[in-house]
């Protein structure tokens, strides 16, 4: 009866969907893909954002009676409580005594032996940096090597409405950067996972069985707010649209994206810009235990304020990171070596300490970009903006 009565909450849910209006996200379909996992061995990729209504998707599944053997953690983990870069370790959930496995540390890629099938269900921000989609490309690979199948329980992209950025020269291929995408790729986790079945992105061009548990009632055209924050730093919606912008900070020797503080990636700043302007103190916090510039005070720019509509409209820009570059002292320390992971090369960097305006830049991006549109468009699950 338990079984029957948590059923049809989630059926009523899915249709009276209380995070984005008309919008049933792939864990919620559960009559969808609960048949697929009968009689199998399930490992599961999750982490806080897994969620079926109001419950995690890991007690979903195990009250339907659905034998889950594993929990692989990406970054920040199953609980999403770790730094971002903090290795997880591995160990056992305490609610439901299921092993949990850590896939953001010395091991990446899974060991699947005991296994049938693999869901990954983990919601995911819409830009190449954030790194939940560079683990499914080595889950995805595991699946592929170890013969294993793969279900994607998909959400939308909140950063889905567009695609842009300078696209990743794969010789700065990192964790943070694995293929030839541009900083936002427009793309929701089946859809990406799609692509690197179908163009053969994975090592030795192997291709996973793979199937898609789409969302109801999406497009890439639409708003939509997130339930649960994806990660510590990602604490709202403001964050998630400035975070392909502010991202590029991380990069950088002097300025801080506000980890540690109340507004992560809703500020920034540096003890090196004007004393008149904005200030803030990165401290020590749960998900950023040792921030960048910790205890120092910065003074830059306060973007919270901004409407989601502005910042909806307004998209990718490298104007905040123009705008730093103007204002450091020290130039030529200005970047760290990291900044090439993220933005993908040596070119931008580049063309920022040789002046380029942005309008310049972008010129520069073009080609590639219209070529990964075209790549893109054959594996979209969803109508486009375009």
């Amino acid at each position: 009866m338990r079984k029957i009565l948590l059923y049809i909450s989630v059926y009523f849910l899915s249709i009276f969907n209380i995070h984005a209006a008309n919008v049933t996200v792939g864990a919620e379909r559960l009559d969808q893909y609960l048949p697929l996992l009968k009689g199998k061995a399930v490992g599961i990729v999750v982490n806080p954002t897994s969620m079926v209504g109001n419950t995690h998707l890991l007690d979903t599944l195990i009250s339907l009676g659905v034998n889950v053997k594993a929990i692989f953690a990406p970054e920040h983990g199953f609980r999403g409580t770790a730094d971002a870069g903090e290795h997880i370790k591995n160990g056992v959930d305490t609610k439901t005594n299921v092993a949990i496995l850590s896939l953001y540390g010395d091991t990446k890629k899974p060991q699947l032996q005991d296994l049938d099938i693999v869901i990954f269900d983990i919601q995911d921000v819409g830009a190449r940096f954030y790194t939940y989609l560079n683990t499914l490309y080595y889950v995805m690979e595991a699946c592929a090597e170890q013969k294993k199948q793969l279900l994607i329980l998909d959400r939308p992209n909140p950063n889905g409405h567009y695609v842009d950025g300078p696209v990743l020269d794969t010789n700065y291929r990192s964790f943070i950067g694995m293929l030839p995408v541009p900083v936002v790729h427009g793309m929701t986790a089946g859809e990406y996972a799609r692509m690197l079945n179908g163009e053969k992105w994975l090592s030795n061009k192997v291709q996973c069985a793979l199937t898609v548990i789409p969302c109801l009632n999406y497009n890439h055209k639409i708003f939509y707010s997130l339930p649960v924050k994806p990660s510590p730093n990602l604490p709202d919606m403001t964050a998630i649209y400035l975070y392909p912008s502010l991202c590029f900070f991380e990069g950088t020797n002097s300025v801080s994206v506000g980890r540690g503080t109340e507004k992560p990636f809703q500020i920034y700043g540096s003890p090196e810009f004007p004393n008149n302007l904005f200030s803030f103190t990165p401290e020590s916090k749960p998900g950023a235990t040792k921030p960048f510039l910790q205890d120092q005070k910065c003074y830059g720019y306060d973007l919270s304020g901004i409407s989601l509509d502005s910042l909806r409209h307004q998209k990718f820009t490298l104007k905040y990171l123009l705008n730093a570059y103007k204002l450091s002292t020290d130039k030529k320390n200005f970047f760290s070596d990291f900044f090439y992971k993220l933005s993908g090369g040596k070119t931008l960097r580049t063309q920022i300490e040789k002046g380029y305006t942005e309008k310049q830049i972008r010129a520069t991006w073009q080609a590639k970009l219209a070529k990964f549109k075209t790549i893109r468009k054959k594996y979209l699950l969803y109508k486009d903006f375009q």
